[in-house]
């Protein structure tokens, strides 16, 4: 009998994919993301998220993002601030800072490419 596999530990990374690599690591950077390897002419951008990785791989034929498909959600030391850098990048958020009620503030963003993001805290009681 095989032996169960133990309990999930962590994601070590999220690919995603970009039709313009260049306007992408713009974006990416922009936000204050930490580059760990590849260049506006990459066909492959890793950025360092913690203890983890968020990748841009560079697929015209996938992207952009033309239905729902879910979000990834950052942490940010702090929501407010995050928010206004994104306004003030020129950037408009889909949604305005808000606590929710299970326990976190947060307001979402898409990208160029339609993935939508969300920068989230929870919430100190």
């Amino acid at each position: 009998m095989p032996s169960e596999p133990g309990l999930i530990e962590s994601i070590n990374a999220v690919t995603i994919v970009t039709a313009n690599m260049a306007t992408a690591v713009s974006f990416y950077d922009a936000f204050g993301f930490v580059r760990a390897s590849g260049t506006e002419t990459s066909p492959f951008v890793t950025y360092r998220v913690g203890a983890g990785f968020l990748n841009l791989q560079l697929d015209a034929a996938n992207a952009p993002v033309t239905q729902t498909w879910g979000r990834i959600i950052f942490f940010v030391a702090d929501v407010d601030a995050m928010h206004e850098h994104v306004v003030g990048l020129g950037i408009v958020p889909l949604t305005e800072p808000w606590d929710a009620p299970w326990g976190e503030r947060y307001f979402h963003v898409r990208d160029p490419d339609g993935h939508e993001l969300s920068f989230a805290r929870p919430i100190s009681t």
